[in-house]
């Protein structure tokens, strides 16, 4: 076989745990002060390194940070040493037989392969994807289960800033859900595109009940009312409601998002470059999604610089894309494992230029937070 050979020679793995800003985040599945994340830096034979980092989270992330790193460790390691970092379909394929699901700890591997292979092009990820199709990207901001009054003036701190879109937690109580999101929509206007997440808390009955009461507030879309494994459900509520649906936790591997798109139970799909294995499969899914006529959102919350950058690159790469990106790890962070941590305070950023991801490890800061 032709193309370039770049065999794996190093394969490095480090946990870290990275704190974050003020008292730290409550979500659906606890309360989070640390983000605990593997990071993976592979070096091939000719002197080329590439970065991969995974940011799991309890909840969302079907295998914990500490399954991650011992599957990367002791099973994903040894079998990418010596296998070519010049060929990612190859690799993944090795580590798919070897190793059912752990799609998080495959993506660190499958993200510091891609990176390794476009660095050694001299090229930006997006461009080994197929290229970028804007030339910024915006970012999401985020409002957690608060009073009205201090949901409102919290969303209109970053619509001030420059963030045109929001995610609004639900959950608890319909009627306090409208009121937050009542509140917060007269405090930013009508421009600012809202969306609710209810991460799978609802009954199919709620769910509907709290579509409508939102109606009138002129809803971005509704993500993942009710639980991960209920479709038809899902689809029910999106019948009856007049904002468009998005699976989040519905989403794994591409398998689950052909059943969301024959159940018909979304309009718009959550997709992560880690959640879904990596650059090469989140793309194809995504190709796919759009094929369905569905919508995309790409990003996780609590990235680390290096797969933030990661899917900021990949959803560059098509228009269909919603703008508001939801991978806003940096603005959650007190620190970070790269030497430029990204400043996102605006809402938006020029496209990263590469090559390959355009981060670098502080070497540093690895060992200050390794776990």
């Amino acid at each position: 076989m032709h193309g370039l050979h770049l065999p794996i020679v190093r394969v490095e793995i480090f946990g870290v745990a990275i704190p974050l800003v003020g008292p730290g985040f409550k979500n659906a599945y606890i309360n989070k002060t640390t983000q605990k994340s593997a990071l993976v830096r592979l070096t091939a034979e000719d002197g080329s390194v590439g970065l991969g980092n995974i940011d799991p989270s309890p909840g969302y992330s079907v295998e914990t940070i500490e399954q991650s790193l011992k599957a990367l460790r002791d099973q994903l390691a040894p079998l990418v040493l010596d296998s070519d970092a010049g060929n990612p379909h190859q690799l993944v394929a090795r580590m798919d037989a070897a190793l059912p699901g752990y799609l998080d700890a495959k993506a660190a591997i499958e993200m510091a392969c891609v990176d390794l292979l476009a660095r050694r092009l001299g090229i930006p990820v997006y461009q080994y994807l197929g290229g970028a199709m804007v030339s910024s990207v915006r970012f999401n901001a985020w409002v957690g289960i608060l009073a009205p009054d201090e949901a409102a003036i919290e969303a209109r701190k970053w619509f001030d800033r420059g963030f045109r879109s929001a995610k609004v937690k639900v959950g608890g109580g319909i009627k306090a859900d409208r009121d937050r999101i009542m509140a917060i929509r007269e405090a930013v206007g009508p421009t600012m595109a809202l969306r609710a997440d209810a991460n799978a808390g609802y009954s199919v009955a709620d769910a509907i009940a709290l579509g409508q009461l939102l109606e009138p507030m002129n809803m971005q879309l509704l993500e993942q009312p009710v639980a991960d494994h209920d479709l038809s459900g899902m689809a029910k509520v999106r019948q009856a409601i007049g904002i468009p649906v998005m699976a989040d936790e519905s989403i794994t591997d591409h398998e689950s998002l052909i059943a969301v798109i024959r159940a018909d139970c979304a309009d718009i799909v959550k997709l992560k470059v880690m959640k879904q294995g990596g650059f090469l499969k989140c793309r194809r899914m995504l190709e796919t999604a759009t094929a369905a006529g569905m919508k995309v959102v790409i990003g996780h919350g609590f990235g680390m610089g290096v797969n933030t950058v990661a899917e900021i690159m990949l959803a560059c790469t098509s228009t269909e894309v919603l703008e508001g990106l939801e991978c806003v790890g940096p603005l959650k962070t007190a620190d970070d494992i790269v030497t430029h941590k990204l400043d996102l305070s605006t809402g938006q950023l020029a496209l990263p230029g590469g090559p390959g991801l355009g981060v670098e490890l502080d070497e540093e800061k690895v060992q200050t937070y390794q776990f």
